[in-house]
């Protein structure tokens, strides 16, 4: 009985994350209605709280996959409760992530559960567990992106739009970056399996400043403008334009306002 007791109240999920997806909602809804007109401060709540709420199933969707590929342990770790604060580097899990979308408006998850991988046996579930968390900023991408190419906006406020396409963007940065062969990142744990133990061992001191290299080299001014425009091309694609991206950004710095440097051309009201 207090085995299965505790199996349930490891799976049961969190009210730190109902709080934050209750407010994601409430934000939501104040962007839609324009709520006591401060649509700049509702988007950076909506924004914001909804790529939290990301993040968690993103590092979610590693632990439940690591949990049917034969890691029992992470149940008891709290990391099937979808609370950000049982992460194992809750820093680079959720505060660096929400810093570098104020910063610089890019999506990257850091590091965040940690799996016993000697618990699990066979290359491609080491490899699946990996994939994960980058296939979940995807799966959200497409949700974010459905009223753009199902081309399903009519009725839907403007501020609303920006907001989503801002959104969008993030995931679609989050799973392109994550998705890189660089030590720390997912994409390099999926062909980390797959690699001799002497290359492993030698990348492996590297893994900790993955996430920090990357960041760095995008503030590269000409690799910072190549990969924007790689993105707002597959923006485009998905129906998002690089304007509805940029006023979701620029209505995102709400702060911006107070100081006169948002941009009048996506004004909302």
């Amino acid at each position: 009985m207090t085995t299965t007791a505790a199996t349930r109240g490891d799976r049961r999920i969190s009210p730190v994350f109902l709080g934050i997806a209750a407010v994601t909602a409430v934000a939501g809804w104040a962007v839609w209605t324009g709520f006591a007109g401060a649509t700049g401060f509702a988007v950076f709540l909506f924004v914001t709280g909804a790529w939290i709420v990301s993040l968690c199933l993103h590092e979610y969707a590693h632990a439940r996959t690591a949990l049917h590929s034969g890691d029992l342990s992470v149940g008891a770790k709290g990391y099937l409760t979808l609370n950000p604060l049982k992460y194992t580097h809750a820093l680079l899990s959720i505060v660096l992530p929400v810093l570098f979308v104020v910063m610089g408006g890019i999506g990257l998850p850091g590091g965040a559960v940690f799996i016993e991988r000697a618990r699990i046996h066979g290359r491609w579930k080491h490899s699946l567990i990996s994939a994960a968390g980058p296939l979940t900023n995807v799966a959200f991408a497409i949700v974010c992106t459905a009223p753009f190419w199902l081309d399903a906006l009519d009725g839907v406020p403007l501020a609303f739009q920006y907001a989503l396409a801002f959104l969008a963007m993030l995931q679609v940065t989050a799973a392109i970056l994550n998705s890189l062969p660089i030590p720390g990142l997912d994409g390099y744990g999926v062909i980390e399996p797959w690699l001799s133990y002497r290359i492993r061992r030698q990348v492996e001191p590297f893994a900790p400043f993955g996430l920090i290299a990357v960041f760095a080299i995008l503030w590269i001014p000409g690799v910072n403008i190549a990969f924007f425009n790689g993105i707002d091309a597959l923006l485009g694609v998905l129906g998002v334009d690089d304007v509805q991206r940029y006023c979701g950004y620029d209505l995102y710095r709400f702060w911006r306002a107070f100081f006169g440097e948002q941009n009048p051309g996506c004004a909302v009201g």
